[in-house]
């Protein structure tokens, strides 16, 4: 908990005048082994300024601190100086928290000021949402969710992929074999449809090709016909996205894609010419970043067509001038890493000291599992089949879990949907990710289902309770256990594991944070009565569950997950 973190730079720095506050809360780590304690001082980096060993600086540091209310315990043991905390004050403040701030408890302003842009998502318009796009969608909604609750102010853009000759050749498709009614029943599989047939149809029809690069260029000249199709194309696809970004929790604040930039690269090809840096290579404008150890940035091909960097060029320097931000956040697959290293060595080379504030969040890809995948139509497998198979799945789950449950359809469509965020968030995003079905909605295991389940048992407990639940520091005295401490100091680390998770860019500290902590409820309730204690012990044990149902509908929401209340 950030108050007994705050307690410990507190009694250092006095005995640590060459640290600042700041290095010592840097440095506080928590112990792997409980027994040591609850946090953790490492004086390794004291050895160079005492010339002295770590272990006896430790030592030295603990025989001059004072007795001190927030913890029972501060020892050396080797080089780290430990604190275990006093249980009492730890219940009491930590349980209070979690009661009077509710679903706020976890809220920070560190980012109080600061604006932190944040790039995910970025489906192709006209095309089904495909499942590629699921890891960028989550990880970034996820990121944006924990920046905002941290106190940053988050822009969520998603940068469409709404221009090229692609979509010279689907208006070409569309006035050639293009029905009306049909596009307006299923928009966004019939433009498929017809993307599928333009490409199959040119392998024998090559001027069909060239009816397509003629579109595309009616379409660069703001042909009213190209233009209102291209419109209508994209409306018709937005309206498609926002539904299933609805059942996945996410919303954005801009959905300026590459079309909105097409007007801005002259303008960004002459601030990079402007800028000294540019040479010309066999009739191509590029960057020469060998000096970077990276091949040459290809900013303008010889016929002078401009490429995806370039807009990406220009959107950094549209969104920097727009919401001078503190952070700029790139959610994209690592196979695009040269991409934005060249991306951002330019920016660099240009003089915009914010180059160093743009990071892009790589992660690995996702397959499945035997490399196969029922719901897969043609080339491409529909985020909506997965969706959809997932929820199915989970409702002959609950029909044979919960028979008489009433709201079935709603409490499966909540696990199906929260089964496939939570089976991508709990890896770490650099590794690639294996879809398993059966593992992903198991619900013994690390999954949402799980956490899930664990919620909808303590709504029970507390339901059968039937009594209002009130803090009283007269029942925490009561709280005595070692299943409960572990819960509350657990319940105490969830805003430590969001800052952590800031730290990084990496959600998959809360989700593994949320399993822990479902686990540790668990050995409690199994090894702890509640409802059959005497008053003051059942009243302190409700508000541990209470607030360990708290935390896990706050960590599951950072997802984009709901939790229900019976399953």
């Amino acid at each position: 908990m950030e108050e007994f973190r705050q307690k410990i730079a507190d009694l250092l720095i006095d005995r640590l005048p060459e640290l600042s506050k700041g290095d010592i809360l840097d440095d506080i780590e928590i112990p792997p082994d409980k027994s040591l304690g609850d946090f953790a001082f490492p004086c390794f980096k004291l050895a160079k300024i005492y010339k002295q060993n770590p272990a006896q600086i430790a030592t030295n540091v603990v025989d001059e601190i004072n007795e001190n209310e927030f913890f029972e315990k501060i020892e050396a043991t080797g080089p780290y100086i430990n604190f275990k905390s006093n249980l009492t004050l730890l219940s009491s403040k930590t349980l209070q928290k979690i009661q009077k701030q509710k679903e706020q408890y976890g809220y920070d302003d560190e980012g109080n000021g600061k604006t932190v842009v944040i790039d995910f998502s970025s489906p192709n318009i006209a095309k089904p949402f495909g499942f590629g796009h699921l890891r960028s969608t989550v990880i970034g909604n996820a990121l944006s969710n924990i920046y905002d609750r941290l106190g940053y102010n988050v822009e969520r853009i998603n940068h469409l992929g709404d221009w090229g000759t692609q979509f010279g050749n689907l208006i070409a498709a569309y006035t050639k074999w293009g029905e009306k009614e049909k596009l307006r029943e299923d928009p966004i599989d019939y433009l498929y449809e017809l993307y599928v047939k333009f490409h199959e149809e040119t392998e024998n029809d090559l001027e069909l090709k060239d009816e397509g690069r003629k579109w595309f260029r009616k379409l660069e000249e703001s042909d009213e016909t190209a233009v209102k199709l291209w419109k209508w194309f994209k409306d018709l696809s937005l309206q498609e996205f926002e539904r299933i970004y609805k059942k996945l929790g996410v919303s954005f604040d801009s959905y300026k894609g590459e079309a909105f930039y097409d007007d801005k690269l002259e303008d960004t090809v002459e601030r990079i010419q402007q800028s000294g840096i540019t040479s010309y290579s066999e009739g191509a404008l590029i960057v020469d970043l060998s000096a970077e150890n990276l091949p040459p940035c290809l900013i303008k091909k010889k016929d002078g067509a401009t490429l995806y960097v370039t807009r990406d060029l220009s959107a950094a320097m549209y969104r920097f001038e727009k919401y001078k931000f503190h952070k700029a956040l790139y959610v994209v697959g690592v196979d695009q890493e040269l991409h934005f290293k060249q991306m951002f060595k330019v920016l660099d080379k240009m003089g915009y000291e914010w180059a160093n504030n743009l990071e892009h969040i790589q992660f690995g890809l996702i397959k499945f599992q035997d490399g196969k995948m029922s719901t897969r139509r043609g080339n491409l497998v529909f985020l909506e089949d997965v969706l959809k198979k997932a929820q199915s799945l989970a409702l002959d789950i609950i029909k044979e879990k919960n028979p008489d449950l009433e709201n079935k359809e709603e409490v499966a469509e909540m696990v199906g949907v929260g089964a496939i965020i939570f089976g991508d968030l709990s890896n770490d995003r650099i590794k690639e990710v294996t879809f398993d079905w059966e593992r992903i909605l198991d619900f013994n295991g690390e999954t949402a289902p799980y956490l899930q389940y664990t919620h909808a048992r303590i709504c029970s407990i507390l339901q059968k309770a039937g009594i209002a639940l009130e803090y009283n520091e007269k029942h925490i005295e009561q709280i005595q256990s070692e299943y409960e401490k572990n819960v509350i100091q657990l319940l105490a680390s969830y805003p430590d594991a969001l800052k952590r998770a800031r730290n990084v860019n990496k959600p998959h500290i809360v989700a593994r944070y949320l399993l822990e902590l479902a686990r540790e409820f668990n050995r409690f309730y199994n090894n702890c009565p509640i409802l059959n204690e005497n008053e003051e012990v059942k009243n302190a044990r409700l508000i541990i569950i209470d607030s360990v149902r708290q935390v896990i509908v706050n960590g599951l929401a950072i997802m984009g997950i709901k939790a229900p209340k019976q399953m």
